[in-house]
């Protein structure tokens, strides 16, 4: 049988070590070729290459049914053999695994009696696998989240008037891993590609925000990512009990999100659960340009997440505005997104509701394109001042000397 693997491109690495402190793995003699070490390595130096070898089978149960798989493969690819479907999105089959890095915990199933992620763990012999949904929900969700600290500035769903001249902590947030996109320039690529650490309840992880927000003495609430939205049944007990254990009207919930795995359900139900402000990224108008800045390289998958996310801020600007709050994140780096479209963006913007907070993400060099060179000041104000010539009365711009806000 032909398997794929990971292997390590010597004249590529740099020695970071993320792939060995970060990501939870088997260890490359004995590599499953999941592919989390190749989406999170910085220097691109893991690549995923075909091998055909014959393989020990290891007998596994699913759902009660004795199966045989070959050794040194994920759970997920196991489950695939066996005829189990598997989407990207809720519904669309057996299984959801949207990020496939471990991190989201979507793809979670019952492992001899325990949650795990099928999509990084390693088959063994007499493992006995639970993938019925009735007995899945009758576990709390899982999900890595990190951070749990004060921020100066908040995030792109922080209004600006909670932003200026406050001159201390704006708010609490935590960070989950796992992301649906594979952006060359992620941001905050070291928790995004994270697989190994102690994966939170929605309860604990409300505790623990809670307890942050009493220590920080502030009155917003935040969680970023990677992507947030992933595990929509994590997200929503979360915001829940955050409501719960902050029930005094100066709480603010509040998510930052790439916007592409909303649906209008998804936003009624966050909003019901909780939500208070959203920030929400809109990387692109153009496909070409959505594909260059999230690294989807299929285009049909590419074209479907881009509808989404404009999707899920029209709905968001038309049918829940004056109900929750609304930012709006564009990037910007000449190299990445041209004026030109920015304006586009805009204009389609202010067309919807022109008084929505929209705020212009200089994009620096990280992650994957250190080549980049960050947009200096007078670039800023100048893509600014387009934005508000296209009909947004409230745009800010990020800066490295700090934000420069509307007016």
């Amino acid at each position: 049988m032909v398997f794929r693997i990971a292997r390590r491109n010597r004249s590529r690495c740099d020695d970071c070590g993320y792939c060995t402190t970060a990501i939870s793995c088997p260890g490359e003699e004995v590599c499953t070729g999941c592919g989390a070490c190749v989406a999170a390595c910085p220097s691109q130096a893991k690549e995923l290459v075909l091998t055909e070898e014959v393989r020990p089978e290891v007998e596994l149960t699913v759902d009660g049914q004795p199966v045989k798989v070959p050794e040194r493969l994920t759970l997920l690819q196991a489950l695939e053999q066996q005829g189990y479907t598997v989407g990207i999105f809720p519904g669309e089959g057996h299984l959801t695994a949207p990020c496939r890095t471990g991190g989201c915990w979507a793809c979670a199933v019952r492992v001899d009696g325990e949650l795990k992620p099928a999509c990084i763990t390693p088959v063994k012999d007499g493992m006995v696998v639970d993938t019925n949904p009735a007995s899945l929900a009758s576990r709390e969700p899982r999900r890595l989240v990190f951070g749990f600290s004060g921020h100066l500035v908040g995030g792109v769903g922080t209004p600006w008037e909670a932003k200026a001249g406050r001159g201390g902590w704006v708010e609490v947030a935590c960070f989950a891993a796992g992301c649906i996109l594979r952006c060359p320039t992620c941001q905050n690529w070291e928790t995004t590609f994270r697989s190994r650490g102690e994966p939170l309840t929605p309860e604990l992880a409300a505790v623990f925000l809670t307890r942050a927000r009493q220590g920080y003495e502030v009155e917003r609430m935040a969680i970023s990512g990677g992507e947030s939205t992933l595990n929509r049944r994590w997200l929503v007990e979360f915001l829940s009990h955050l409501k719960e254990f902050n029930p005094d009207p100066a709480a603010r919930l509040h998510v930052d999100t790439n916007s592409v795995y909303l649906t209008p359900d998804y936003l009624d139900e966050l909003l019901t659960a909780g939500l208070t402000d959203i920030g929400c990224d809109l990387k692109a108008l153009e496909l070409s340009t959505f594909q260059r800045i999230t690294g989807i390289r299929e285009e049909g998958f590419a074209a479907r997440l881009l509808a989404r996310a404009w999707e899920a801020v029209e709905y968001l600007l038309t049918e829940l505005w004056g109900r929750v709050f609304v930012g709006i994140g564009l990037p910007y780096n000449a190299a990445l997104i041209s004026p030109e479209e920015l304006a586009a963006i805009g204009a389609r913007l202010a067309a919807l509701q022109p008084e929505v907070q929209v705020t212009v993400l200089d994009y620096r060099p990280e992650f994957r394109r250190q080549d980049l060179v960050r947009p200096g000041t007078a670039e800023m104000l100048g893509v600014k001042r387009l934005l508000e010539r296209a009909g947004l009365k409230k745009v800010i711009c990020q800066t490295y000397r700090g934000h420069v806000g509307p007016g």
